[in-house]
């Protein structure tokens, strides 16, 4: 079977930025677009467990992208909930993709040691925790991007 092009629905969650603030959210659109993948939709959300829920609740089911994407709220601070919300709706963690990141951004910086990103799944879609920041979101995308087509076939019914 084919790696289908995966389709795509980023979440950014801030509680300081707007969609024309979001640097890290327009570099993954653009980042997807580069690979001639398709993005859905691109929202920003308070840092608020029950809105990122919600958000990733609609890219998977509503939208019906292959994967989401959520930028920001991965980290140590009291309002960084995403990971949380993220185990709220999602049904199977795929720790691997996470573990990926940050060892990827270890060799960048040690303060990848304080992420706390998750990859799960809901029904045929995948949801990766990258982090707020441009640069940062960037270097996690590196990490995962030669992967996600076939975790998207794996994820329809292929075969490894």
């Amino acid at each position: 079977m084919t790696a289908p092009n995966p389709t795509f629905f980023i979440i950014t969650c801030s509680d300081t930025r707007g969609i024309k603030q979001d640097t890290a959210g327009a570099a993954l659109e653009a980042l997807i677009e580069q690979q001639g993948w398709e993005c859905r939709g691109h929202v920003v959300v308070r840092d608020e467990r029950a809105d990122i829920a919600a958000q990733i609740v609609r890219g998977c089911d509503e939208v019906g992208a292959d994967v989401v994407l959520t930028c920001g709220g991965s980290g140590l601070s009291r309002r960084d909930v995403t990971p949380e919300a993220t185990a709220d709706v999602c049904e199977r963690d795929v720790p691997g993709i996470a573990e990926g990141m940050r060892a990827h951004s270890l060799a960048i910086t040690p303060y990848a040691m304080l992420s706390r990103a998750r990859c799960m799944q809901r029904g045929r879609t995948l949801v990766v925790n990258l982090p707020g920041s441009e640069k940062a979101a960037r270097e996690n995308w590196e990490a995962v991007v030669k992967v996600l087509p076939h975790a998207v076939s794996m994820m329809a019914g292929g075969g490894h």
